[in-house]
């Protein structure tokens, strides 16, 4: 009895010890959309990897058939993420944008050789646009299906940019051919439609890439676009059990020529209790009720100058009571929540105007500081209440940044177009952690986290590291 007592014991002490270990990590395994479980790049795990490479610290990698600016998603023991089909033989019909420019590029790469520089003209993948379900475990691919043909590339990315987003029990899922699908976490189909069938050709100059929101039982969608169109911007929440529409609203702008369109995914707000989607482009930040879309305040200053090309990317941040809205490069507005009405002048808390404003990358913040990654892969943070410089701009990997970055355990993890990552500490000071090698190919797709492993996609596999 003595001996079954003290085994008991001891079990109920490695128990406990476990499960302790468990709460203490601060690993939850869910990052069920576009940056993460609160839409703001932000995760609380504890022992992520610093340092990784082609064959150090990689739990497993899962060939994919193309590659994709959408990011993975995890929820249990899934990974969801969008793609291309596999490419076919190249031909003159193969989807390759000929309007594709040299501007911009980010030339003296010093890692990696596949990256993919602003303009560079490469094939869209195959004509089927997918969703993958892969195993958590073990990166085996559990099921596909096809969501929409008629695939294409324009420029950086190809219609399978959006993020997919879930809720554990159904994932949703947009084109940028317009197709939107739910589907259960098991693969079966619960209904699909298209929003240019539903409410004209999208008209943005650089193809549909925003990601959507899921709140309350809505997806909520942004249709942000102008220069290939006479037809309004739009916000429409669908009915995420049905796909009915719950409502739709038009957005107006006096932004002209291509400063109508916008990439941007919609964020969540709640301030005083209260709920908001607040969202981004055309020269205005904008807060909305997501019960009837009805828009509640707006902020003007985006596009002082009305520059007919200021087109916006990087998606608006929301943290303590702080809207950041990011430009094409600058001005960056920090924006007090509680506004109603024009807030223009009444709720402005800062402006950025310097250089190393971002353009591609979304920014983050943890209330505290606010660090911004611009295309060129220079890191800059400020103070996030009043804007004052803290530190920066910084050199991180040369190389073209698309990807928004990761907080996560004192650490900001950027990856850059060739898949290289710099690990730098997140405070005060600028310090330079790790540069991390991947497979050197074409990565647009920011980071997903789950327990203690960190999810990304080249242009070729979906990686699951950890230590």
């Amino acid at each position: 009895m003595m001996k079954l007592t003290t085994a008991l014991a001891l079990a109920a002490l490695m128990f406990g010890s476990v499960a302790m270990s468990a709460l203490q990590s601060g690993a939850p395994k869910n990052w069920p959309q576009w940056r993460g479980p609160d839409g703001n790049g932000i995760s609380k795990a504890k022992g992520l990897p610093t340092t990784w490479g082609p064959d150090k610290n990689i739990v497993w990698k899962t060939p994919l058939p193309s590659w994709s600016g959408g990011t993975p998603i995890v929820w249990g023991e899934r990974v969801f993420l969008t793609s291309a089909s596999k490419a076919g033989p190249r031909t003159a019909d193969s989807g390759v944008e000929t309007r594709l420019t040299s501007q911009g590029g980010q030339g003296g790469r010093r890692f990696g050789g596949g990256g993919g520089s602003y303009g560079q003209q490469r094939d869209a993948g195959g004509p089927a646009l997918m969703l993958l379900c892969i195993s958590r475990k073990d990166g085996k691919i559990l099921w596909e299906r096809e969501l929409d043909q008629g695939n294409r590339v324009w420029n950086k990315q190809n219609a399978s940019s959006p993020s997919p987003v879930t809720d554990g029990k159904h994932v949703w899922v947009v084109t940028g051919t317009g197709a939107v699908a739910a589907f259960t976490v098991a693969g079966k189909e619960a209904w699909k439609r298209n929003l240019q069938k539903d409410y004209g050709n999208f008209g943005l100059n650089w193809g549909y890439a925003s990601s959507p929101l899921f709140y309350k039982g809505k997806l909520i969608i942004e249709v942000l676009h102008g220069n290939n169109t006479d037809d309004p911007s739009y916000l429409v929440a669908l009915n995420g059990a049905t796909g009915k529409p719950a409502w739709r609203i038009e957005r107006p702008t006096d932004a002209v020529r291509e400063s109508p369109d916008a990439y941007t995914t919609p964020a969540l707000l709640v301030h005083g209790g209260k709920p908001q989607i607040v969202i981004s482009g055309g020269d205005y930040v904008t807060g909305h009720d997501p019960a009837t879309g009805k828009e509640l305040w707006r902020a003007g200053g985006l596009n002082p100058r009305k520059a007919p090309n200021y087109r916006i990317v990087a998606s608006p941040v929301v943290k303590d009571g702080m809207i950041f809205a990011p430009s094409r490069n600058r001005p960056l507005l920090a924006v007090r929540a509680g506004g109603t009405g024009d807030v223009t002048t009444s709720h402005v808390a800062w402006k950025w105007e310097e250089t190393g404003g971002p353009d591609v990358p979304t920014p983050i913040s943890d209330g505290k500081y606010f660090y911004m990654i611009d295309d060129r892969g220079m890191a800059t943070c400020l103070d996030a209440k009043t804007g004052k410089l803290v530190w920066g701009p910084e050199r991180t990997a040369v190389g073209t940044v698309s990807a928004s970055p990761l907080l996560a355990d004192g650490k900001l993890y950027i990856i850059n177009e060739s898949a290289v990552t710099s690990v730098i500490a997140a405070g005060p000071q600028f310090k330079a952690l790790a540069t991390n090698e991947l497979d050197g190919d074409y990565t647009l797709s920011s980071f997903a986290v789950s327990g203690r492993n960190l999810f990304v996609r080249t242009g070729t596999h979906l990686y699951c590291i950890g230590n």
